[in-house]
């Protein structure tokens, strides 16, 4: 069984302990149906109603984890401001709001996602609390966007980075998944800009990773970009990473 799948199991337990045909369904609907929006609807929609109040819910780990690979990205981005930034898959995750909240320049932070559900549910939680950026210039917004259409919302070269903590490894153990996210890389390297990056956070192992994003690339015709790899960290016995894919100018053309 993978980290994301044990994560996602944990967390069931704990949301539909009251109700286990509930949550054996819902589970085991969401782990056949990762790519499809219908299953993270029900799951957003499931886990909230059952929650009288709001928790950010973290594949992997939270933003602590990872918070010494994003924010030095934000310096050394383009000198355009603010820096635009996209959580993608961002679920109800609080990493996009806290690169929103501790970012010292100003930076737009996009989190998008294709359920709904998780997007009015982040937007309701970030007004009640009113997280204030630490540069008073920064942004924050919630799209509702499906990660293989990316260029339909962004032009070539608009983006400085893209997060994606979980949301590729979910598609590529869906069962239709695999040329859903080939498509995502493609569009990822697309709407960056020169030498702008995207961040995987995965627990696959880098012997397959690296291989599947060099041919991934390649099949897209996107063979202008860099990728290097860094352990993230060790939890409950499962290692962690983080690959860097750095656009170049070429793919943005």
């Amino acid at each position: 069984m993978s980290a994301l799948t044990r994560s996602f199991t944990v967390a069931c337990r704990r949301v539909f302990s009251r109700n286990v045909r509930q949550h054996s369904s819902v589970t085991t609907e969401l782990m056949e149906n990762m790519d499809k929006k219908s299953a993270w609807d029900r799951f957003y929609s499931e886990t909230s109603s059952r929650n009288p109040s709001f928790k950010n819910f973290e594949w992997f780990f939270g933003f602590d984890a990872v918070q010494d690979f994003i924010m030095p990205l934000l310096q050394t981005a383009s000198p355009r401001s603010p820096v635009q930034v996209l959580d993608m898959g961002c679920g109800t995750s609080a990493l996009g709001p806290s690169i929103y909240r501790d970012s010292a320049l100003p930076v737009r932070v996009t989190c998008a996602d294709i359920s709904a559900v998780a997007v009015r549910l982040m937007q309701e939680h970030v007004q009640a609390e009113a997280v204030r950026p630490h540069n008073v210039s920064s942004q924050i917004e919630f799209l509702e966007l499906d990660c293989t259409q990316l260029d339909r919302h962004y032009g070539p070269g608009s983006l400085d980075l893209i997060v994606d903590k979980g949301t590729t490894d979910a598609l590529l153990r869906s069962k239709e998944g695999a040329e859903k996210a080939a498509l995502v890389l493609k569009q990822c390297l697309k709407v960056l800009r020169s030498s702008g990056s995207l961040l995987q956070f995965s627990d696959e192992d880098p012997d397959a990773r690296l291989v599947w994003l060099e041919t991934a690339a390649q099949d897209g015709g996107l063979a202008a970009a860099d990728v290097v790899v860094q352990e993230v960290r060790v939890l409950r016995g499962v290692c962690y990473y983080c690959y860097q894919v750095t656009a170049h100018h070429d793919v943005n053309e």
